[in-house]
């Protein structure tokens, strides 16, 4: 009679229960790529992270902060349900793609339907680039060329809404200097020898071709143009209380300017969230998260030359930049 081996599969952990949900991995924010040949890089997508749960007759789609999106992304569920494992969590970004195949925030915005969009949901691709659980196994012990290798045969040469984020084994310098002159948002460095752990880390990196943010919206300045959007007003995180950080008043189309106000005059208050005394400003209540890119910082705490992006609601506040970080 042959013997059947007891040899557990190599570098795999042993069963374990599906997590119903995992605190992404987060990069800290870098001046330039790291060196050496245990790190891999990626494109930094411009979109939305999100957890892809593929279950036993159900697919479930976790924002960053936990609240369920499914029904956001049909045709990215769609697609998940067609992938040939029996349980599994993918982790990636979603995006809307360019002309030029450049993810674009404010087109995703548009496609989720927050503001009126020529763009469909449809339109949203998710780019996966870890996999931590698959078919009864947790996978974040492993190392992440494991946690690739494993992903890589799930969806490699996917062309509808589940693609692969591709991995470079290349020059930090080099794809970052590529990266920015071909207008994208920068680059991420991974660690491949690390497993994955929720959280911000060193093991995971970001290096931007310009600085991006997120800040609360606390009010607005009219435009000189009837109806129209001048300059947002925005705060950072301080101490646990919303610190004024200035404002942007470029980055917004003439219709996007024109949604943009009224959709901030539906949430006007007369107890501003900052200490701010300002001529002419209209205070809103906190409720709206700006993405903002910017190129530094001015010595009195203040953002210069800061251009609109985005908006989220602000119940994804673990993103809203904490001013203590600008002295680590």
């Amino acid at each position: 009679m042959a013997r059947v081996s007891s040899k557990k599969p190599r570098n795999l952990p042993p069963p374990d229960p599906m997590p119903a949900r995992i605190d992404p991995c987060l990069a800290s924010l870098v001046d330039k790529p790291p060196k050496g040949p245990d790190w891999a890089f990626e494109v930094k997508w411009d979109g939305y992270r999100i957890a892809v749960h593929i279950e036993p007759g159900r697919v479930r789609i976790l924002t960053r902060g936990g609240y369920d999106w499914t029904g956001k992304f049909p045709s990215i569920a769609d697609d998940a349900r067609r992938i040939a494992v029996k349980s599994a969590i993918i982790d990636g970004e979603a995006v809307v793609l360019d002309d030029k195949g450049r993810s674009d925030f404010g087109m995703l915005q548009r496609a989720l339907g927050r503001l009126p969009s020529p763009y469909e949901a449809g339109a949203i691709v998710f780019y996966a680039f870890d996999l931590l659980y698959l078919d009864g196994r947790d996978l974040r012990r492993l190392p992440l060329r494991e946690r690739r290798r494993l992903l890589e045969p799930l969806v490699a040469g996917r062309e509808g809404a589940i693609r692969l984020s591709e991995e470079v084994q290349a020059d930090g310098d080099e794809f970052f200097r590529v990266a920015c002159a071909h207008g994208l948002e920068g680059i991420i460095a991974k660690h491949i020898e690390k497993p994955y752990r929720s959280g911000r880390g060193e093991w995971w990196q970001k290096i931007t071709c310009k600085r991006r943010d997120s800040f609360v919206i606390v009010g607005f300045e009219p435009s000189t143009v009837a109806g129209h959007l001048g300059r947002l007003l925005l705060a950072a995180r301080k101490d646990g209380a919303l610190v004024y950080v200035g404002g942007c008043g470029t980055g917004w189309s003439h219709e996007l300017s024109r949604e943009l106000r009224k959709l901030l005059e539906g949430m006007v208050t007369k107890s501003p969230a900052v200490a701010l005394r300002r001529k002419g400003a209209v205070f809103v209540e906190p409720v709206l998260v700006a993405e903002v890119e910017y190129r530094a910082w001015t010595d009195d705490g203040k953002l210069r030359h800061g251009s609109f992006k985005g908006i989220r609601p602000r119940e994804e506040n673990a993103s809203v930049f904490d001013l203590g970080t600008l002295h680590e």
